[in-house]
């Protein structure tokens, strides 16, 4: 199965449909007064609609396991047809579009099944995805302009030379594939003046966010938190929480992490690890999600707020 550990824990819904057409309106007839010889035809659908969508991943090979927080199973009985309408619902790291789909066709098998007594002439007609909703596609916002960003590696070492930067190279893709623009990565030792003196300068060229790595641990000359809060304008918590949140489930040691965020006039600072696998996590935590911090920001600016 595909991995997807790196994957942020949301709301996750989906609606497949399912139609099944008769030959013989008496077929119909047969289904709404409950006279078919196998039983009341809808609510053994219903029923095995809801058994479709539990066992999904055990039939379908690339399908994970995953908790089933709500399913509803819903017909229209027509003329000469019956849709079934399957809407699923969880909060995981991967959708439900394949368990809305394999329950509405597990309800018209049934409904098949059940009807082909009676009607040589019942088709299942299509099996079809609706909606889907959640994950990272549904949270991503429409800019006016290019989103810019700048990347401040905070390291002793990288800024002697004695260490290769990796960390920061990294947080640079990931915002690249978001299609953030970013000039590559600036350099620092791990000194309070020296970050807080780089980070203010690139606050007043506008620009919409600001990503440290490194510097937020316990070690004795980790202080970045130090240099940071204080040249903030408004600290959002909520931010960091969620990222030590994201990184608790998958490192224990994510308890330890310092970083901050908060907004400089109308940009984003975000203090990330130093490490490289820290500072991916914690981006696959935040992003696209935080970039509607610039979104708010650009409506305010719009309407002079």
């Amino acid at each position: 199965m595909i991995d997807i550990t790196h994957k942020p824990t949301t709301l996750r819904e989906a609606t497949a449909t399912a139609l099944i057409t008769v030959s013989d309106p008496a077929t119909i007839a047969a289904l709404k007064q409950k006279r078919v010889p196998k039983g009341d035809v809808l609510e053994s659908a219903r029923v095995a609609a809801l058994f479709g969508v539990k066992k999904t991943h055990e039939l379908i090979p690339d399908c994970h396991p995953l908790p089933i927080e709500h399913a509803e199973c819903t017909f229209v009985v027509g003329e000469m047809e019956v849709i079934v309408t399957m809407r699923v619902r969880t909060i995981y790291r991967t959708g439900v579009e394949v368990e809305a789909m394999h329950g509405a066709s597990v309800a018209a098998l049934t409904i098949y099944d059940m009807l082909k007594p009676i009607d040589k002439g019942v088709v299942i007609a299509g099996i079809k995805l609706l909606e889907k909703k959640g994950g990272k596609s549904d949270w991503k916002d429409r800019f006016d302009g290019p989103v810019k960003a700048a990347v401040l590696v905070i390291s002793d070492s990288v800024s002697a030379g004695k260490k290769e930067d990796k960390g920061g190279v990294a947080v640079v893709e990931r915002l690249t594939r978001l299609g953030v623009e970013c000039g590559g990565t600036t350099v620092v030792p791990d000194e309070p003046d020296a970050i807080a003196a780089q980070v203010k300068a690139w606050a007043s060229e506008g620009l919409d966010l600001i990503l440290t790595t490194g510097g937020t641990g316990l070690s004795p000359r980790d202080r970045t938190p130090e240099a940071i809060a204080p040249i903030l304008d408004r600290e959002v918590p909520g931010i960091m929480e969620a990222a030590r949140s994201f990184g608790q489930e998958r490192m224990p040691w994510a308890m330890m992490s310092r970083g901050i965020a908060g907004m400089i006039g109308r940009t984003l600072v975000i203090t990330l690890p130093g490490s490289t696998r820290g500072a991916q996590e914690t981006m696959d935590a935040l992003f696209p999600f935080v970039l509607h911090v610039v979104k708010v920001q650009e409506m305010a600016f719009r309407h002079g707020g």
